[in-house]
């Protein structure tokens, strides 16, 4: 090997590899999901179940064999199969890497782990081209593709205690980026130039320079600022605030719209800590803003709690969502909740993890409890033609209720430069 993998650390040449403990452990889950399905095998391929799996996102595919099949778990790496290595934990890797078989030769390969059968796909994540070029690889081996990406979305609802400390350090981080706004900002500033300011702590702590989503075709910008009545510009993307974007390429999050005087400033950041969201909104301005807008925040605040204590309890993502707006309503807010219509949001809250969009959703439909572990973001907002106003956290459900990873009390709701 002509290069030093001493190269592959962290700040301060910190280890931030996935610790190989949460590797044995995920796969084991997978293992135990696919036999309960029975499923024989899945093959892997999506750089962030990569990563969930193998600790890092090489061009590579694992498969991995359900408990008590003859499955031998294997990672198949193309490049780069030494880093692959290294970052599956060297000697110590819970799993088989080699070198990715020729495509010609990959129904024998298969066999010589152990399959019998056609592996489950993450079809719901791949282009249908890619599923079909699998398939007619995978040539006479038995039985039809099975989608195992709902499986595996499933397990990753649960977070681990590790994963769990990765978002609180996320959300350490994200206050760092709120305190740099609250520092450096004010006045005659451009949303863009605020979004800079954020984005140069975040980069220095660590951020990688990508945010990763689940819905296709969604990406995302990590720092939505609105100032004033840039809040009310709608955009393609799923969720309450959109606002100008820096071009139409771009067109979500910091524009170049000035700070004035007297108008709500809505910043709602993202941080990625080793692959962990955070995600947490909070409002400035220059100058106290007019009392009609305290409160509207006091009331998002109200619903937040109302939202958090439910979850909390264990009741279902559904009837929060439905507990929520309800409350809206009783307020005067709802033809205002998470956007303005025809483009308002039909939720208040949304699971984290490696992914912006994962699920559960405090929304219809999801007639189920956040898992003690689970993380989401909880986000009521209410958007008017003159600005926008809000607040989020994110959180964890534990076995007493939910624990804020994020900011929390330790920041105010509103700040005025």
């Amino acid at each position: 090997m002509n290069w030093d993998v001493a190269c592959l650390t962290g700040p301060e040449n910190e280890d931030w590899r996935v610790p190989v403990s949460e590797l044995q452990n995920r796969q084991r889950l997978v293992a135990d999901s696919l036999l309960r399905n029975n499923i024989e095998s899945a093959w892997i391929d999506d750089p962030v179940e990569l990563y969930w799996l193998t600790g890092g996102r090489q061009n590579s595919a694992i498969i991995i064999g359900a408990r008590g099949s003859d499955v031998k778990t294997s990672h198949w790496v193309r490049k780069s199969l030494d880093r692959a290595i290294f970052e599956a934990g060297g000697d110590d890797a819970p799993h088989t890497i080699e070198a990715h078989p020729r495509m010609n030769i990959l129904e024998g390969s298969l066999r010589s782990l152990g399959c019998t059968k056609k592996p489950a796909l993450l079809s719901s994540k791949i282009p249908h081209d890619r599923w079909e070029f699998l398939n007619s690889k995978f040539g006479n081996l038995l039985g039809e593709i099975e989608n195992c990406s709902n499986l595996i979305y499933k397990l990753r609802e649960t977070k681990s205690e590790w994963e769990i400390s990765m978002h609180k350090a996320s959300g350490d981080i994200n206050q760092l980026m709120f305190d740099s706004i609250r520092d450096n900002c004010g006045e005659g500033k451009t949303e863009i130039e605020l979004a800079a300011i954020a984005d140069e702590v975040s980069r220095a702590n660590g951020f990688g320079g990508r945010i990763r989503m689940r819905k296709w075709p969604m990406d995302c910008d990590r720092v939505v600022i609105a100032a004033g009545n840039s809040a009310a510009v709608p955009s393609y993307f799923d969720s309450a605030i959109g606002g100008l974007g820096a071009s139409p390429i771009s067109s979500l999050g910091a524009g170049f719209a000035r700070i004035k005087a007297n108008e709500p400033v809505l910043v709602d950041i993202v941080h990625i800590h080793r692959g962990y969201v955070s995600d947490c909104t909070r409002m400035f301005s220059k100058g106290r803003l007019a009392e009609h807008w305290i409160e509207r925040l006091e009331d998002m605040s109200e619903i937040s709690e109302l939202v958090v204590d439910k979850l909390g309890k264990g009741e279902m993502c559904s009837s929060a969502w439905e507990s929520g707006k309800d409350m809206a309503d009783e307020m005067g807010h709802l033809e205002n909740l998470m956007g303005m219509k025809p483009n308002q949001a039909q939720f208040l809250g949304h699971s984290v993890g490696l992914e912006l969009d994962e699920t559960p959703v405090v929304a219809r439909g999801f007639d189920c409890e956040l898992n003690i572990r689970g993380t989401m973001a909880i986000e009521p907002k209410v958007i008017h033609k003159d600005g926008a106003i809000g607040i989020e956290d994110t959180w964890t459900r534990t076995n007493d209720g939910m624990e804020c990873l994020t900011m929390g009390n330790k920041f105010p709701k509103v700040t005025e430069w």
